[in-house]
């Protein structure tokens, strides 16, 4: 088994008013990149293999967290697409297609947003990836989206995706699974807080 250590791309505009990203390539707002800027790694990750999104904001994070080095792009960690929800919020999609909007949220992993892709389309786009991490037993850092760290949870839980996660998830966070040599993945850390320059001893399997 290998370590992948996720991290979610700092904030966006879009981020900070709620709204569905998805496959549109939005980048980093100019305090998201303040809030990066902050941000530091365990210095035994930085000779990690890093791969990321090919999303600007997931490479733009990757690359102010390597002081300027681009991260391999890898189409699997590319966000969940949204499809014709892309850009609106979540409230407001709720608001306007009421029960029929409540129905497919009650799908979990076999939601399906019009034109888009369910949670489930996502873990089978990221199981062949995860079992290549596997079986080349390099550690990785995978800059990516929240809602594919959701999806590598529920792998990891069993969750269905119903209701409420089933653990809490920092987005300024690193979160920790071993990668197995069939796709799965098993929850190694979670809420690895990201190092501060005062801290910066501490390493991680």
């Amino acid at each position: 088994m290998t370590i992948v250590a996720f991290l979610r791309h700092g904030p966006t505009a879009w981020n900070e008013s709620k709204r569905l990203q998805g496959m549109t390539d939005v980048p980093l707002s100019d305090a998201g990149r303040a809030q990066v800027s902050t941000w530091t790694v365990p210095p035994d990750m930085v000779s990690w293999r890093w791969q990321c999104s090919p999303l600007a904001r997931a490479r733009e994070t990757a690359r102010l967290l390597r002081a300027g080095r681009d991260a391999d792009p890898e189409p699997a960690l590319r966000e969940m697409s949204f499809g014709t929800w892309e850009g609106y919020r979540l409230a407001d999609l709720r608001r306007e297609f009421g029960a029929e909007m409540e129905g497919n949220e009650a799908r979990g992993v076999d939601l399906v947003p019009p034109g888009g892709e369910s949670p489930r389309q996502v873990m089978e786009r990221l199981q062949p990836w995860l079992a290549s991490v596997a079986r080349e037993g390099r550690s990785t850092v995978a800059v990516t989206h929240k809602g594919v760290i959701r999806v590598v949870l529920a792998m990891a839980t069993g969750w269905d995706m119903k209701g409420r996660q089933p653990l809490k998830l920092d987005w300024q966070s690193m979160h920790l699974f071993r990668a197995q040599d069939d796709g799965s993945v098993v929850t190694e850390r979670l809420n690895v807080p990201l190092v501060l320059p005062g801290d910066a001893g501490r390493t991680y399997p």
